[in-house]
């Protein structure tokens, strides 16, 4: 593959992290639209986006997009795209997802019946082939419909990359490893400063974090679909990739990462996580209570996912719940905090509005991302 465009979806409201994530591996942005970020590439590329991005829900290789009003014009338009160009004659392949907003065509079902149906038309007439085993390598097919205007990718990455391996056993209603990178990400915590999470649950938020201080690439320890795909993506370059991953991991001097919860199940789990990833050593994890949050050093940070009413707490308690954790942050002068949930009365209780206040649907979920700020640490002086 010589140049070619990759799209990266993510959560919304989080494409400028995703963004300078592309950026800063090197790649050149095409197009940013709610939930994607499309961007220019080649085959390294797909290695090093599946391996090396924090905040993408997967990669995806643009095959194409077009405008269709109709099932007659889906068709036609999808067998016009060059499948040969990707898809070997024992590849198996099928549109695996289909969503369509403010299209004409809404029915996802008829929508990946009809795609499919084009996409053998145009494989037949290519490989001269009238049945095709589809025993080999996986090329599962998206589709976006976004007011008719139909965008086609092949699925490089197989399970989500939020999946990144390490956790097998969650909490209730744990967070996402791709959002919870990403809200670190919006946040100024560096490797060097405090992190506390005082509701971990299954301890994302810290093993996000104690992954970005060592410089652990995300995508290291699992596999992806495109692996398969040496049709397309050299072998090599996944090795080479991983490679370039290993040597990039540095190990902090010292770091203070800390998670709280006040189930003691729960933070088994995160401890078992945590040594998943390979950070366990990095991460102080204890059974505490958010009454009891306190930490004897000043400008921390507190970065958190508490519950909101969504299958954890009956709505009821969190009044109670948001107040304590409002008065413990208080005990913290020169601390800022940062929390992420869908409950409304949130500052009304924490008992302080927010500096800034960001939308962030998780899934369907509409969130508010609360940023509570401290003052900035004074500027250390050289000798």
């Amino acid at each position: 593959m010589n140049r070619i465009e990759l799209i990266a979806p993510c959560h919304f409201g989080l494409e400028a992290v995703l963004k300078r994530e592309i950026l800063d591996l090197g790649y050149e942005i095409s197009s940013v639209e709610d939930g994607r970020v499309t961007f220019q590439g080649d085959a390294e590329a797909v290695c090093r986006a599946n391996i090396f991005l924090r905040t993408a829900e997967r990669v995806l290789l643009k095959v194409g997009s077009f405008q269709a009003v109709s099932f007659e014009e889906l068709f036609e338009k999808t067998k016009a795209l060059p499948w040969e160009a990707y898809i070997p004659k024992d590849g198996k392949f099928w549109v695996t997802k289909a969503s369509s907003v403010k299209s004409r065509l809404f029915s996802p079902s008829d929508i990946q019946s009809v795609m499919k149906k084009a996409m053998v038309r145009r494989l037949q007439e290519h490989y001269h082939m009238e049945w095709f085993p589809e025993d080999g390598p996986e090329y599962p097919v998206r589709v976006f419909l976004m007011k008719d205007q139909v965008t086609v990718g092949i699925d490089t990455s197989g399970a989500s990359l939020h999946k990144r391996g390490y956790r097998e056993v969650s909490g209730k209603a744990p967070i996402t490893e791709t959002l919870a990178a990403a809200l670190i990400m919006l946040t100024p915590w560096r490797g060097d400063r405090i992190l506390v999470d005082p509701f971990c649950g299954s301890g994302t938020f810290p093993i996000e974090a104690a992954m970005m201080a060592a410089n652990i690439a995300p995508g290291m320890n699992r596999s992806f679909t495109a692996e398969k795909w040496t049709n397309l993506i050299p072998k090599k370059l996944w090795y080479d990739t991983v490679d370039e991953a290993s040597d990039l991991i540095r190990e902090p001097e010292e770091t203070d990462i800390q998670g709280y919860d006040a189930d003691e199940d729960v933070i088994r789990i995160a401890r078992r996580n945590a040594a998943e990833a390979g950070v366990e050593h990095m991460i102080h994890f204890q059974r505490r209570d958010v009454r009891d949050l306190s930490h004897p050093k000043k400008y921390g940070f507190i970065i958190t996912n508490p519950p909101y009413g969504e299958r954890l707490e009956d709505k009821k308690d969190l009044p109670e719940l948001y107040r304590a954790f409002g008065e413990s942050f208080r005990r913290l002068e020169t601390w800022s905090a940062y929390m992420i949930t869908s409950y409304e009365d949130a500052e009304r209780y924490f008992g302080r509005k927010a500096d800034k206040n960001r939308k962030i649907y998780n899934g369907m979920l509409k969130t508010y991302f609360y940023q509570f700020q401290g003052p900035k640490p004074p500027r250390k002086t050289g000798r």
